[in-house]
């Protein structure tokens, strides 16, 4: 069972508006457009038609980021254009600097969970499959605690890290470089080509991600993406790298 809160019942709400999620966690375009408060010529279909968009997209999908980072739905209770995160956020920047800042606080208190909003309460059949995953879940962890105790050592210095760390810091207990560290994690599949993890990884808990902001030279205001590694996904990659995968 994983340990990442279930944010379906809640959104990300932006200006008094509910920024819904489709199925796949992509954000709803349309709804960004209207807590934006401003005109047709921000709409979504608009910013998708230019150039840097498309090769974002393009980007997302060359990368294996997302297979499907666009989706336009015309049916159904939650319609409109439907975008991963990033591309989100980078449409966010193109109606505005402010607004990009703002969503992208935003989104990251909800991917953290962070938000105020309390989720819907489940429902008895709901509550009737947590106690049977639960059960299951402690079973599991019986067998897994037996299996552990060799690596509790290595486990016991990772796995209670506060905050998740850099590559470069996460190659020290690993007694591997960064450059070694990229290397094996690209070839494992837990990061692209530009060292940004997947989001399989992330939603995993082996990973997470950092969005900041750099002022360019040239093109103004930027956004810069970090590579995090959790205690989690330390001593997973300690078990990977002690295997010889």
């Amino acid at each position: 069972m994983s340990n990442v809160i279930n944010t379906r019942h809640i959104c990300p709400v932006i200006a008094g508006v509910s920024i819904s999620t489709d199925a796949e966690g992509r954000f709803n375009l349309n709804a960004l457009h209207k807590a934006s408060g401003l005109g047709e010529e921000k709409a979504p279909a608009k910013w998708l038609r230019n150039k840097q968009a498309k090769e974002l997209v393009q980007e997302l999908i060359d990368g294996q980021i997302c297979p499907s980072p666009v989706d336009a739905n015309k049916g159904g209770v939650e319609q409109g254009t439907f975008a991963h995160e990033l591309l989100a956020i980078s449409y966010a920047g193109w109606i505005s600097p402010s607004f990009q800042l703002k969503v992208n606080q935003v989104f990251l208190d909800y991917r953290t969970g962070k938000l105020n909003q309390a989720p819907a309460l489940p429902s008895v059949k709901d509550l009737a499959l947590m106690v049977i995953q639960a059960e299951e879940e402690k079973e599991r962890l019986l067998l897994i605690n037996q299996e552990l105790s060799p690596k509790a050592q290595f486990h016991d210095a990772v796995a209670v890290t506060e905050d998740a760390i850099s590559i470069a810091l996460a190659a020290k207990p690993l007694n591997t470089g960064r450059n070694r560290l990229c290397s094996f994690m690209r070839k494992c599949g837990w990061i692209t080509r530009h060292n940004e993890p997947y989001q399989d990884k992330i939603t995993a808990g082996l990973l997470d991600v950092k969005l900041g902001k750099y002022v360019h030279p040239e093109n103004g205001l930027q956004q810069s993406i970090t590579t995090l590694v959790t205690g989690k996904g330390l001593t997973k990659l300690h078990e990977m790298l002690q295997g010889g995968v």
